[in-house]
């Protein structure tokens, strides 16, 4: 056993047997196919494969945002496919940070406020709120840009408010969907070394969808979704 594999012992999530179909123009498609996946603590997990094949549908099921049609997921030994709405609202505010290609950050609200909504859904401390998110936004190099809205941050920096917004509660794990399929190769770059601070840092798991070779080369482990199943790329 490697010192990675020792260190990652214990499973943060495990996905077994999970199908997800959707029904387009009265033709039955199998997007996912009694899939497995294992995802240790402090893990750095890439997820790649064509377009198409099913990797957002993966994230959004293993956050909580859609259910499998067969299968179960378990997070902390804790099968969340048999939570409530409100359970399953409370499991994704507290255990999973969202990261998507577009930033869906609201035009209206500065850097420090997008930032501070995770905190604010949980509790009106905008005290605590902000001071959370200046720290965080530090962190992720943008003191500089807290009362800039999104219209006046460039991609990478909107990339970046978007990264402290899912880590203000502190989450096991982070879901990137494409983090940097907006972002040109140098801005991407920069992103891609922020992740493995972050993973190295806070000792969050990450598992990130991406086309990106060089994002999936810094990752410990990368897996490729082909035909409803997940391969390992050695």
């Amino acid at each position: 056993m490697s010192e990675l594999e020792g260190m990652n012992s214990k499973l943060l999530l495990r996905a077994q047997q999970l199908s997800k179909t959707y029904v387009s123009a009265s033709r039955r498609i199998t997007v996912l196919d009694h899939l497995d996946l294992e995802v240790p603590y402090r893990a750095m997990i890439a997820i790649m494969g064509a377009s198409g094949v099913g990797k957002s549908t993966l994230l959004h099921l293993l956050g909580g945002l859609d259910r499998p049609e067969e299968g179960e997921i378990l997070f902390e030994n804790q099968n969340i496919l048999r939570y409530g709405p409100s359970e399953m609202a409370e499991f994704r505010n507290r255990k999973i940070g969202f990261i998507f290609q577009m930033h869906h950050l609201l035009p209206e609200f500065n850097t420090l406020e997008n930032t501070m909504i995770p905190f604010l859904l949980r509790t009106y401390d905008r005290k605590a709120a902000a001071a959370r998110a200046r720290a965080i936004l530090a962190e992720v190099g943008l003191s500089e840009r807290l009362d800039h809205r999104p219209g006046q941050l460039s991609g990478g920096e909107q990339q970046r408010v978007a990264v402290a917004r899912a880590l203000m509660l502190e989450p096991s794990l982070i879901l990137a969907d494409e983090p940097t399929g907006n972002l040109d190769e140098d801005t991407a770059s920069s992103i891609f070394r922020l992740f493995r601070e972050l993973h190295s840092r806070r000792q969050v798991s990450f598992l990130i969808a991406t086309h990106n070779s060089d994002l999936a080369a810094i990752c410990d482990e990368t897996f490729l979704l082909h035909a409803g199943k997940l391969q390992k790329k050695i």
